[in-house]
């Protein structure tokens, strides 16, 4: 049975995402958009569109056009949306790849992809420059500037005319983040400038974001989460953003300080600090309105405790909660809401705090027993369905994978189980998916399993996640059968991961087995690894 979001729906404009979203700076051209957290750098809405505006034409100027890829590789800073926006209002499409990324990694999205440009920074222009040998582009722009490249100030200097497109909102690209989906190697995902704007103006209702808000963007403008949460939102709304190039807790509490932070949109990592942190003693926090959760899943009590420790002395009554999302639903299709932003019937502070909230306007949920296929009994479990104008168009040349995702009727399956309550406020219990969630990153067993047969010393191997009871997370841990008269210790294999993969991705447990239990079909049996251990 499809159940409804218990809001009425909201108007999608059919327009581009930078024509949505910098609508709101056109009224207010003086006021911060984007802030430096660190160096206190301001970026004006009106200088935004007006820079905005030059790089689509530098780079039309390059003769990329509608449909042409542009990959972005570098951290939060304020020039970030400017460039997004600059790649979306060029009409081509922002291919964002993770900061923390090995060459390898960078060359298999850049060949995926079919990037024709990337974009980076001098600090990281040596993986650039190490990916690129794999996977040529036609060019690498090096933002603040590198011998032989242009740079950001080239690109914003150009005289070229504006650039002129022609939008099908609908069924344009606007970006291609990669995504390991509920199973398998990372995908390019296909998500629409509709895909964008629907989400933000679904979040609208809900988290009611104003005019003078301030927002710390430290979760990553590569994850979807912070390009449409943090950055697109916070800019669609006349707020203002402000950066941080990574997390380190003592520049986000004193940014929160010194900046007035009203909304910090995290990962539950941050929270955990939060909650229990000596040095959040040190600060002043009362600025803060709303502490929203997301990326992985917050522990009922570390919500709670964050929250009464953040209320102490201030006079806002800051909420701790969570949402729920994934990259395929552009990102968000539960939230909870600002108090008194509750749906019609629902008494203000109703969502319980392990609760992920309601679903988000313009959208149906399932909830589908996956033994049978049929839809979960009220009150019990089922893997979550998902119907709206954010789900994704699919992914990239893979239709096979966006086949397994997409239903012949519109529904995502997000492979995660959920329980709804008669208030209409989603939980999640349990993930069907074998995807590793690993601080908010998304670790696919699958792309680590072949890492590691790599090893000469290796016969063969599988990867699950196991609980770790500190953060409330998973820990990727692999299962290694040795080669014959291979000595191979945990620690060598530990250390040869974690020179092949980015950080988040690194083996932390290590376990020697005789053989990788799987099905007569050649499937890995992770169900029988976890019950081992």
């Amino acid at each position: 049975m499809a159940l409804a979001s218990r809001y009425p729906d909201v108007e999608i404009p059919d327009v581009s995402v930078p024509e949505f979203v910098l609508a709101a700076g056109r009224d207010k051209p003086d006021a911060p958009a984007l802030i430096d957290g660190l160096r206190g750098d301001v970026i004006t809405h009106g200088q935004l569109a007006a820079y905005v505006d030059r790089v689509a034409a530098a780079l039309h100027a390059r003769g990329l056009r509608k449909g042409d890829v542009v990959a972005m590789f570098c951290p939060n800073t304020p020039w970030y949306p400017v460039v997004f926006h600059g790649i979306a209002a060029a009409g081509c499409v922002m291919s964002p790849i993770n900061s923390l990324y090995t060459p390898d990694e960078i060359a298999f999205q850049l060949r995926d992809s079919g990037a024709k440009i990337l974009i980076t920074v001098s600090p990281f222009l040596d993986r650039a420059l190490a990916a690129v040998e794999k996977a040529p582009v036609g060019e690498i722009v090096v933002m603040d500037g590198a011998e032989g490249h242009a740079s950001l100030v080239d690109l914003l200097s150009t005289d070229a005319p504006s650039a002129q497109v022609d939008f099908d909102p609908a069924d344009d690209l606007v970006t291609l983040p990669y995504s390991s989906g509920t199973t398998g190697l990372p995908k390019g995902v296909m998500l629409t400038h509709r895909n964008l704007v629907a989400n933000v103006a679904q979040c609208r209702p809900l988290i009611q974001l104003g005019a003078d808000e301030r927002i710390i963007a430290v979760l990553p403008f590569f994850h979807i989460y912070g390009l449409t949460v943090l950055m697109n939102q916070g800019l669609a709304w006349g707020g203002a953003v402000v950066t941080l190039p990574r997390f380190d807790l003592e520049d986000f509490l004193r940014t929160i300080q010194d900046h007035k932070i009203t909304r910090a949109f995290v990962a539950p990592p941050i929270v955990l600090a939060l909650a229990k942190h000596p040095l959040v003693d040190q600060y002043d926090l009362s600025s803060l309105t709303s502490v929203l959760s997301g990326a992985a899943p917050l522990d009922e009590q570390l919500a709670l405790a964050a929250e009464k420790r953040l209320r102490k002395g201030a006079d806002s009554g800051v909420t701790v909660a969570q949402g729920y999302g994934m990259t395929e639903l552009s990102p968000v299709s539960h939230t909870t809401p600002d108090l008194g932003a509750e749906p019609p019937g629902a008494a203000p502070g109703s969502v319980p705090k392990g609760s992920v909230g309601f679903a988000v306007p313009n959208s149906e949920c399932r909830l589908v027993d996956p033994a049978t296929g049929e839809d979960a009994a009220p009150g019990t479990r089922g893997e979550l369905w998902v119907r709206g104008p954010n789900v994704m168009k699919g992914y990239l040349n893979n239709p096979t994978a966006t086949a397994d995702t997409i239903d012949a009727d519109g529904w995502l399956h997000t492979g995660d189980v959920a329980v709804v309550d008669e208030n209409g406020c989603y939980t999640v219990v349990d993930r069907v998916k074998e995807l590793i969630k690993y601080k908010g990153y998304q670790v696919a067993p699958a792309e680590l399993e072949a890492v590691l047969i790599g090893h000469p010393e290796i016969a063969d191997a599988a990867v699950i996640g196991v609980p770790d009871e500190e953060s409330g997370e998973e820990l990727p841990k692999a299962f290694v059968v040795r080669a014959p008269g291979s000595t191979l210790t945990q620690d060598a294999v530990i250390e040869y991961m974690a020179g092949k993969v980015a950080p988040h991705k690194k083996i932390r447990i290590v376990e020697f087995i005789e053989a990788v239990p799987k099905s007569a079909a050649g499937k890995i049996l992770r169900k029988d690894l976890r019950a081992a251990g």
